[in-house]
């Protein structure tokens, strides 16, 4: 338990030490993205925006499905809470690897690297929910009075994104191969979880062993305070938050003790 406590002090104290690095490792990744590109920060519009058009194509002329509420506004809003996870991980994962002078010869804390690749996905995620509000509006809504539960629910979506990267940005330092299985999970999880259809439709144990999945009850939070009004804290995302809570204290403190020997991984 000392040793524990130990780790938790020396892992505060670091970012707070290195908070600036991180603010500039941020700022350098943003640039990055979107240097070179044509579109640049709209591309975090145009692929949620795409795969809605898509979607509502599918769910609502061939495999007709009933969501209460316009069929474009529950797709968006699932990808777009979607998307945070997904491009926050697809960086995350090569994030040691693509920095490997940095990570060899210079000593900082190396949870920098997938923390700033999550501070960028936050910028396009607020980008992208600019649209969605748009969105609504075009469809007669306006964004509810619960959208003030807002950064709850993204408190325990970043968190459980944080823990999964840092599992990962490690994993793939050690086991190269891992980016590549990774995207066959990633496209998976994306319909076990309730982007693009309410789990609910499901019904019985089916529905109840998907809901055990983090990100369902995360989007379906995200629905419930951007559009349908509704309360976010049911017995599911009490159930997120507390995974969420032990994935992102056990990969930091495993990234913690390994991080020393990432130098001799590479």
């Amino acid at each position: 338990m000392g040793a524990l406590w130990q780790d938790v002090r020396e892992i505060v104290h670091e970012q707070r030490q290195y908070r600036d690095l991180l603010f500039q490792m941020a700022k350098r990744d943003l640039v990055l993205r979107y240097k070179q590109t044509f579109m640049g920060a709209a591309w975090a519009i145009f692929m949620p925006l795409v795969n809605t058009i898509i979607f509502t194509f599918i769910f609502t002329r061939i495999a007709r499905v009933s969501v209460g509420m316009p069929y474009p506004v529950f797709a968006y809003s699932g990808l777009v809470a979607w998307n945070l996870f997904a491009a926050a991980l697809r960086f995350s994962i090569i994030s040691l690897t693509s920095n490997i002078p940095l990570v060899t010869k210079v000593y900082f804390p190396r949870e920098i690297f997938p923390i700033s690749t999550i501070l960028v996905s936050l910028i396009d995620f607020v980008i992208a929910n600019c649209v969605l509000v748009l969105l609504m509006l075009y469809y007669g809504m306006t964004p509810p009075p619960t959208v003030v539960f807002l950064p709850v629910v993204l408190l325990v979506h970043v968190s459980f994104t944080l823990g999964v990267s840092l599992y990962l940005a490690m994993a793939n330092l050690f086991y190269r191969d891992v980016k590549y299985l990774f995207e066959v999970v990633l496209a998976a999880w994306m319909f076990a979880t309730s982007v693009l259809y309410p789990i609910s439709m499901l019904g019985g144990r089916t529905a109840r062993v998907l809901h055990l999945n983090p990100m369902t009850p995360v989007i379906e939070g995200y629905r419930a305070v951007m559009v349908t009004g509704e309360s976010p804290f049911t017995p599911w995302f009490g159930i997120a938050a507390l995974v969420s809570l032990i994935i992102l204290a056990s990969g930091w403190i495993v990234f913690h003790r390994a991080e020393y020997s990432f130098a001799e991984r590479v």
